[in-house]
């Protein structure tokens, strides 16, 4: 068996910010893989696949992005920030920690949810040669199946709004079963996904700077057929904000994979190491 060591790593962001981040690495990497949450991810969940990775030859950093995990203040309910400091700040400064922990090695991410969405927003984002999108779509409602609109219409406006008055942050637990969100995560969150243009007019003026535009690594984007979010529908929508930038599709289904489920997040859970190969095949490929 591969033996593999994990380091717990600093990165620091440019406005100073610290994050706690985790390195894994076999002998003699040949890639270094940068692996970018979803939205209330901590970066535990995705131990088992950067392990995989890394048993595979690449070095892999996993980052929990301000507001979570390790990287959560004492007061959440006080934090300022916005949703795409994740993208300006967080990332970049994840990008910066593996590329100097792992140097000479080609870098690739994966981005999970809004881990590719927020690509775009990365100053350094030319540092990457490769993207690998897991259950990245369009967050706006109207793309997503009717069945599912009651459930994210409840979270927006009910849930939502409750927690804020209660707590002052979005608290995890039966009804968001993520991690605690800060109020500047959901809010600009919210306010997107009601908005078909908000990933398109808005990158104009609202969401200044980014480089959305300038990204020209190859993108390849998983969608599961059992995905209510990213769907082939909204998956299409979020290639198109990267118009420089050559970009496919392909779809899976749990059937295929061997599981009885994959939907927004199960990509990374056990027994799809099999789909962790394909990704990384992919990747290695540049």
């Amino acid at each position: 068996m591969t033996e593999l060591v994990t380091r717990e790593i600093v990165a620091v962001a440019d406005d100073g910010y610290a994050l706690s981040a985790q390195l894994f690495t076999g002998p003699a990497p040949t890639h270094a893989v940068l692996v970018t949450s979803g939205t209330g991810f901590p970066r535990g969940f995705y131990e088992r696949f950067a392990r995989h990775l890394a048993g595979r030859g690449a070095a892999v950093l996993t980052c929990d992005m301000r507001g979570i995990g390790g990287s959560r203040p004492d007061d959440l309910a006080a934090m300022e920030m916005t949703y795409e400091d994740w993208g300006r700040l967080d990332m970049p400064a994840a990008l910066e920690a593996l590329i100097a922990a792992a140097p000479g090695l080609p870098v690739v991410h994966v981005g999970h949810s809004v881990g590719g969405h927020f690509a775009g927003f990365m100053p350094n984002h030319a540092k990457i040669t490769r993207h690998a999108f897991v259950a990245v779509g369009s967050g706006y409602w109207r793309s997503h199946p009717v069945s599912y609109n009651p459930t994210e219409l409840f979270f927006w406006w009910v849930y939502g709004p409750y927690s804020l008055a209660r707590h002052g942050y979005i608290k995890g637990g039966n009804l968001w079963r993520g991690a605690d969100l800060p109020r500047g995560v959901f809010l600009p969150w919210r306010r997107w996904c009601h908005d078909p243009a908000y990933f398109r007019e808005r990158l104009l003026d609202e969401l200044t700077p980014n480089h959305f535009a300038a990204v020209t690594a190859p993108i390849r984007s998983w969608i599961f057929t059992d995905d209510p979010i990213a769907n082939a529908r909204s998956g299409a929508d979020m290639l198109e904000v990267y118009p420089a930038a050559p970009g496919d599709m392909v779809l899976r289904s749990p059937t295929e994979q061997g599981v009885r489920r994959i939907g927004h997040e199960g990509a990374f859970r056990r027994g799809l190491e099999p789909l962790w190969d394909e990704i990384l095949d992919w990747l290695k490929a540049a």
